[in-house]
């Protein structure tokens, strides 16, 4: 079990962040200082809702990958599972937005890259040891 924070918490948070990339062209403070943020919007799984998510990601030989860490709680994050059902999505970096198809990577593509990002942020390997689960990575083609 993790201490995960609660949904509300966690909106409260993701808006907070959202407003910060917005007004500083995709800029933000705090713990996300210096690492390179997007925002991704995707499609409600079940509900069909538009999704908004504010993720760090990395780009691993020249491919643009997002990692469904969720800070090594035992379940993978909403957003996961809206890619899995619909791959089309749009995101924000900086002040450029556009379309993408995300791609799960497969397990093998995940294993070569996955130390790749840890050698950059060492806090993902932390958060793959907290959990039993294999953190899916993504990568975003834009359309």
């Amino acid at each position: 079990m993790t201490d995960t924070p609660d949904a509300a918490y966690m909106n409260d948070f993701n808006k907070s962040i959202v407003d910060e990339f917005r007004a500083n062209a995709g800029v933000v403070g705090g713990p996300f200082e210096g690492r390179p943020l997007l925002l991704l919007h995707t499609t409600g799984a079940k509900s069909g809702q538009p999704r908004l998510a504010p993720l760090a990601y990395f780009t691993v030989e020249g491919k643009l990958i997002i990692i469904g860490s969720k800070a090594g709680a035992d379940t993978n994050p909403d957003w996961v599972h809206n890619l899995r059902a619909n791959p089309q999505a749009h995101i924000e970096i900086g002040t450029d937005a556009y379309d993408v198809t995300a791609r799960e990577m497969s397990l093998e593509e995940r294993d070569e890259a996955y130390p790749k990002v840890v050698a950059v942020a060492p806090g993902f390997g932390e958060y793959q040891a907290k959990t039993s689960r294999v953190i899916p990575l993504f990568e975003l083609t834009r359309v």
